[in-house]
C-alpha cells in the first residue's frame, strides 16, 4: 500500500506534466526526426539521439525527455519500412522481420505486412510502457537475481534458437551459427586481450567486426544484389491496395503470440546489454515453436512480423527499467539517453535510486511519454507509408545506387575507415553465398551477435564459480544451479527438441531447390578452411591468456564436427538432397545479370574510393551506372548524381561526419566535402 500511495500521485502529477502544450510539441518533433532517422537503414536510435545530444546543454528537462523519448520510441516501428519494402533490416532489432516482411512485399502484400506490423509495435510499445510503470519501483530484486550463470544462461538460450532458425539441415544451421561466433570473436579476448584472427598485420580487427557491418553486410547487400541481378521493381503489383485493414485483421487474429512476444521483448529488454541485439530472433523463434503450420515462414508469413515487431517495441520499455533504476543502459541507445538526461536543466537530475527518490514525477512522465510517442509514431507512420511503400513500384536498377550509397555511409561511420567498406563488401559475399547455398543467415547473426557476450559470461561464470567450488562443493553448486538457472536450462532444452523437431518443415530462407553437387561442395570446403583456421589461431594464444583460448577452439572443434558430418552426408547423398541447395539454379530463368558482373560496380565504386576517395567516386559510380545500367540518358543520370551526393552530404553534414578518403586525399589538400 506504500508503494500504491507513493505511485499514484506521481503517476498523476506526471501526466499533468506532459499535457502541456509545447511539452507535446517536442514530442510530436522528436517522433518525426526518429521517423527520419529509422527509414534510413543502419542509423538506428544511436544515431539519432547522438544528433540530439548537442541541444540537450540546458534544456528544460520535460521538453528534453519528450524529444527524446520521442525518437527512441519511434525508430523500432519506423525502421520497419526498409525492412520490409527494400529487405533491408533498419537496425538490428528488425532483422527478422526481413524474413517474412520482404517476401510479403515481393507479393504486393506491402500494406498488409506494414500494418500487421504497426499493430504489433504499438501494442508492444504500450505493453513495455505499462511494465515500467508498474516494475519502476518494484523491479530492483528482481533485476539484482540475475547473476553471471543468469546471464549466461539468457545467452546460451538466444543461441538454441538457432535449432529453430536453423531450415532443413539442422547440422547446417549450427554450423552457421559456429561459423558467426568465430567471426564474432575476432579481435582481442574479454579475458587477457589475446587477439584472434587479428594477428595476420590487419589492426583493423583488433577491435572486431561492428554489429551494423556484419548485418547490413549479411542481410541488405544480398538482397540488393538479387533484385539487381532481375532487374525489375520489388513488387510487381500495387504497393498499397486494400491490405491495411487485413494487416490489423492479421494482428488481433494472434493478439496471443503478440502478448507472448511483447513480454519476451520486456523480459529480454531488462538485462543489459542483450535487448536489441537478439529479442527479435528469439521472438521469432518463440513464433515458429508455437505454430502449428510452419510451412510459410521465411516466404511472407504475416506472423513472422507480428512476432518480431511486437517485442522489439516492448523491448524500449524493458530497456528503461535498468536504465532508470540503476543508470546501467540497457542497450546503446540506453547508453545516450543517460548522457541525454545528465544534460538537461542544471545538470541535477541523475538515473538511479536517487531518481526514483528525488524525481518520481518526472521518472513517470517518461512513461507517459513514451506511451504516447507509441501512440503517435504509429499515427505518423501509417500516414507515410502510402509515399514511401510507393517505392517498392519502381525499377530497383534506380534504388540500388541509392541505397548502396546509404548502407555504405552506414557502415564508414562503425571506425571511420574505408576498411569499413572492405568488411561490408568482403561479409556481404560471405552473405550472398550464404543465401545462395541456403545457410541460415539468422543462426549465422546470432552466432555473431552472442559471440562477446557467451564468451565474457563464461569465463566470468568460470572463474567466479571455481572460488566458490574452492570454499566448498554446496556453495559452487548452488551458485551455478540456481532456480532461474534450472527455468531457462529447462526452456532452452524444450526449445532444442522441438527446433530439431520441426528442422525438416522449417524454411528459414525460403523454398530452395537443390542443384549441383559441386558448388554447395566448394563453399562448404571454403567455411571448413576457414573455420580450421580460426582454430589454428586460436590455439596458438599463449597459457598465460588460456581464457581467450578455450571458447574459439570449443567453438571451432564443434563447428568443424558438424562440417566433417556435412562433408559424409554431401558424399553419400543424391543430388535431389536439400544438401545441394542452390538458389543459383532456382532463379535461372529470372535473373537477367550475372553474379560476377554485378558485384563488379559495387567493387569498382571501392577501388574508386580506395584512389580518389568516396564523394569523387561515388559521383563517378552513380552516373555511370544510371547511364549504362539502368539505361538512362546522361542528363537524368547527372541530376541523380547531383541529387545523391546532394543528400548525402546534407546527412554528413548534419551528423558532423566525414567521407572515406583516398590515396588522393593524401597528395592534394581538397575541401569538404572531397576531403
Amino acid at each position: 500500500m506504500d508503494v500504491l500511495a507513493t505511485a499514484l500521485p506521481a503517476l498523476g502529477d506526471a501526466f499533468a506534466m506532459i499535457l502541456q502544450p509545447h511539452v507535446l510539441g517536442y514530442l510530436v518533433l522528436g517522433v518525426l526526426m526518429g521517423l527520419c532517422i529509422g527509414v534510413f537503414p543502419g542509423l538506428g536510435g544511436i544515431a539519432g539521439l547522438s544528433l540530439l545530444l548537442p541541444f540537450m546543454f540546458g534544456m528544460e528537462p520535460l521538453t528534453g525527455l519528450a524529444l527524446m523519448v520521442g525518437m527512441v520510441a519511434v525508430v523500432p516501428t519506423s525502421d520497419t519500412f526498409s525492412s520490409v519494402l527494400m529487405g533491408i533490416p533498419g537496425s538490428s532489432a528488425s532483422q527478422a522481420t526481413v524474413l517474412d516482411g520482404f517476401p510479403m512485399a515481393k507479393k504486393g502484400q506491402a500494406a498488409r505486412a506494414l500494418s500487421a506490423a504497426f499493430s504489433s509495435s504499438l501494442f508492444g510499445g504500450l505493453l513495455g510502457a505499462a511494465f515500467l510503470s508498474v516494475f519502476i519501483l518494484i523491479a530492483r530484486p528482481i533485476v539484482l537475481m540475475f547473476q553471471t550463470p543468469e546471464l549466461l544462461m539468457i545467452t546460451i538460450f538466444g543461441l538454441s534458437m538457432v535449432g529453430i532458425l536453423a531450415g532443413r539441415v539442422a547440422v547446417k544451421g549450427i554450423a552457421a551459427a559456429g561459423l558467426g561466433v568465430l567471426i564474432g570473436t575476432i579481435g582481442q579476448g574479454s579475458s587477457a586481450g589475446a587477439l584472434r584472427m587479428s594477428t595476420f598485420d590487419t589492426p583493423y580487427l583488433m577491435d572486431g567486426l561492428k554489429l551494423v557491418i556484419v548485418g547490413l553486410s549479411i542481410f541488405a547487400i544480398p538482397e540488393i544484389v538479387a533484385l539487381l541481378r532481375q532487374d525489375k521493381a520489388i513488387s510487381d503489383r500495387a504497393a498499397i491496395g486494400g491490405g491495411w485493414l487485413d494487416g490489423v485483421k492479421d494482428w488481433w487474429a494472434n493478439i496471443w503470440l503478440s502478448v507472448r512476444c511483447s513480454l519476451i521483448g520486456v523480459t529480454v529488454g531488462v538485462i543489459p546489454g542483450l535487448g536489441g541485439s537478439v529479442v527479435d530472433w528469439i521472438a521469432y523463434g518463440h513464433t515458429i515453436q508455437t505454430a502449428k503450420d510452419k510451412s510459410q515462414f521465411g516466404s511472407g508469413d504475416v506472423r513472422g512480423v507480428i512476432g518480431p515487431e511486437s517485442s522489439n517495441n516492448a523491448k524500449e520499455g524493458g530497456g528503461l527499467v535498468p536504465t532508470l533504476l540503476f543508470g546501467i543502459p540497457g542497450s546503446g541507445s540506453m547508453a545516450i539517453f543517460i548522457s541525454g538526461i545528465a544534460l538537461l536543466g542544471s545538470g541535477n537530475i541523475e538515473v538511479g535510486p536517487s531518481m526514483l527518490k528525488n524525481n518520481l514525477d518526472i521518472t513517470y512522465s517518461i512513461v507517459w511519454l513514451l506511451a504516447l510517442a507509441n501512440v503517435v509514431g504509429t499515427l505518423v507512420c501509417i500516414a507515410a507509408s502510402g509515399p514511401i511503400a510507393r517505392l517498392t513500384n519502381i525499377r530497383f536498377a534506380l534504388l540500388a545506387p541509392f541505397l548502396f550509397m546509404i548502407i555504405a555511409f552506414a557502415a564508414f561511420q562503425s571506425r571511420q575507415s574505408i576498411m569499413d567498406l572492405v568488411a561490408l563488401f568482403g561479409i556481404g559475399l560471405l552473405g550472398i553465398l550464404l543465401r545462395r547455398f541456403d545457410w541460415s543467415r539468422p543462426a549465422f547473426l546470432i552466432g555473431f551477435v552472442l559471440a562477446s557476450p557467451a564468451e565474457r559470461y563464461t569465463n566470468q561464470a568460470y572463474q567466479i564459480a571455481a572460488s566458490r567450488f574452492r570454499r566448498s562443493f554446496e556453495e559452487g553448486i548452488d551458485y551455478v544451479f540456481s532456480p532461474i538457472v534450472i527455468i531457462l536450462i529447462i526452456i532452452t532444452v524444450i526449445s532444442v527438441v522441438v527446433g530439431i523437431k520441426n528442422a525438416k518443415s522449417i524454411l528459414a530462407e525460403g523454398d530452395v531447390k537443390d542443384g549441383k553437387k559441386r558448388a554447395p561442395l566448394i563453399f562448404l570446403l571454403a567455411i571448413t578452411a576457414y573455420v580450421a583456421l580460426a582454430y589454428f589461431n586460436a590455439s596458438l594464444i599463449p597459457d598465460y591468456a588460456r581464457m581467450d583460448r578455450v571458447f574459439p577452439v570449443f567453438v571451432a572443434t564443434v563447428t568443424l564436427i558438424c562440417l566433417a558430418i556435412l562433408l559424409v552426408q554431401m558424399r553419400y547423398s543424391p543430388d535431389t538432397n536439400a544438401l545441394f541447395a542452390d538458389r543459383e539454379a532456382q532463379d535461372a530463368e529470372i535473373n537477367t545479370h550475372g553474379l560476377w558482373s554485378t558485384l563488379a560496380w559495387f567493387a569498382a565504386l571501392l577501388a574508386g574510393t580506395a584512389v580518389f576517395g568516396f564523394i569523387i567516386a561515388l559521383a563517378v559510380f552513380l552516373v555511370t551506372f544510371i547511364r549504362y545500367r539502368a539505361e538512362k540518358s546522361w542528363v537524368y543520370a547527372g541530376l541523380y548524381a547531383a541529387s545523391g551526393i546532394a543528400f548525402i552530404c546534407a546527412m554528413a553534414a548534419t551528423l558532423n561526419r566525414d567521407f572515406p578518403p583516398g590515396l588522393l586525399q593524401e597528395f592534394v589538400r581538397l575541401p569538404w566535402p572531397l576531403s
